[in-house]
């Protein structure tokens, strides 16, 4: 895989990248900026999740941070030097599309959180399939405080909770803890701060033991009919189940559910 970044040691890396048995582990590597969304940051990520897209032998991907916070957003001093709305706009339309890719993955996303999550950070976490974090975490969209809405994070955020809950965190910009976060649907669940890394990888791996076609056709899906009304929801689903049928991978896993044996996935 090349990565924009990956001439650096790892210390000036502001995105690391690994793999172990099919799962992508991509790291957040500005500590001492709480993994602010820089630029290069953003370029590199989208960089990575493109490479993701094209490799078969990727069936998961897990995202974790260096340092004490997750991610606090957008970088707030790089910001400030620029002074165009051309470079707001494109800056704003890169992490946009970064997080558009995370849901256009054919592979399943999950964030393992430390730390504190916030603005584009939090909106980082929401766009993630699936996440989990130490119970220490905290989370917020707290641009009203600052006096710049967080308008792109409300996007993911409010395609993830109920709309009075994303609302409440928009218009108070306060902190929530880990069990306010289950609770309003941002995360899927907290574990002790030494059990975080084991705890996402182990989801990892068992997303990446099943057949990747079907966990790709299902992750499309469930998207696309979020956006539909009921009956055209099932109408897209029906062709959907339809299509599934005829893919090796049904046949093989109902063939192995039948006969008790473990299923032999297509390698594709």
């Amino acid at each position: 895989m090349v990565i924009e970044n990956k001439v650096l040691n790892k210390k000036e890396q502001v995105v690391l990248y690994e793999e172990q048995k099919g799962v992508a582990i991509v790291t957040l590597n500005r500590p001492e900026q709480h993994n602010a969304l820089s630029k290069s940051l953003l370029k590199s990520l989208e960089s990575i999740f493109e490479s993701i897209k094209g490799n078969d032998n990727i069936k998961s991907v897990v995202i974790f941070a260096n340092g004490p916070s997750f991610c606090s957003g957008h970088d707030l001093k790089e910001m400030r030097q620029k002074s165009s709305k051309y470079e707001y706009k494109e800056l704003f339309e890169l992490c946009s599309k970064v997080m558009t890719n995370i849901v256009r993955l054919p592979k399943p996303v999950i964030a393992g959180v430390q730390g504190t999550a916030t603005a584009a950070g939090c909106q980082l976490v929401a766009s993630c399939d699936l996440a989990i974090a130490s119970k220490n975490s905290k989370f917020a969209t707290p641009g009203v405080n600052i006096g710049l809405f967080c308008s792109t994070p409300m996007v993911a955020l409010s395609r993830n909770v109920h709309r009075k809950h994303a609302m409440e965190m928009l218009l108070l910009g306060d902190l929530i803890d880990t069990d306010k976060a289950i609770e309003i649907g941002l995360i899927n669940r907290s574990v002790k701060s030494e059990h975080l890394k084991e705890e996402t990888l182990s989801l990892a791996f068992k997303i990446a033991s099943k057949s990747s076609t079907v966990v790709a056709i299902g992750k499309e899906a469930f998207y696309k009919q979020l956006e539909m009304d009921l009956e055209l929801a099932y109408k897209y689903t029906t062709k959907t189940m339809t299509l599934n049928m005829l893919e090796q991978d049904a046949i093989e896993g109902m063939s192995a559910f039948i006969e008790r044996r473990p299923p032999n996935w297509n390698k594709k």
